[in-house]
């Protein structure tokens, strides 16, 4: 299951549509403490995080999931893309950051490598 959160309308739907397309079961956010509320009780496999929106922004998403202990791999996609903001996203644990308009074959790249991170975690390597 991919969960995806972001204030757009329109991207919520474009991101549902293609993730299902692909194959995965998708449930959407509007609002962080719904997805934080949501990830506590149910875990993904990923979370699609916009970065930028009002009232819980993507950072706070982040720092609420850290404070909870919640490991679900984090693929951020943001209209205003830095590499500061990279940098620091990367640091809060995210496994991915993406400038909006996100490429399909990037996102889904992105996301096949977030969820296969997070099932070598805590495993020895070969």
């Amino acid at each position: 299951m991919i969960a995806v959160l972001d204030d757009e309308p329109q991207l919520r739907k474009a991101l549902r549509r293609l993730l299902v397309t692909h194959g995965f079961s998708v449930v959407t956010f509007e609002h962080g403490e719904d997805a934080i509320a949501a990830l506590t009780d149910q875990p993904v496999d990923c979370l699609l995080l916009d970065l930028h929106m009002e009232q819980t922004n993507g950072f706070d998403v982040l720092e609420a999931m850290a404070a909870r202990g919640l490991t679900t791999p984090v693929v951020v996609i943001t209209g205003h893309g830095e590499p500061e903001t990279a940098a620091h996203v990367m640091s809060m644990g995210a496994a991915a950051y993406l400038n909006k308009p996100v490429d399909e074959s990037a996102l889904l790249a992105a996301i096949g490598d977030a969820m296969g991170a997070r099932s070598t975690l805590g495993k020895p390597l070969p």
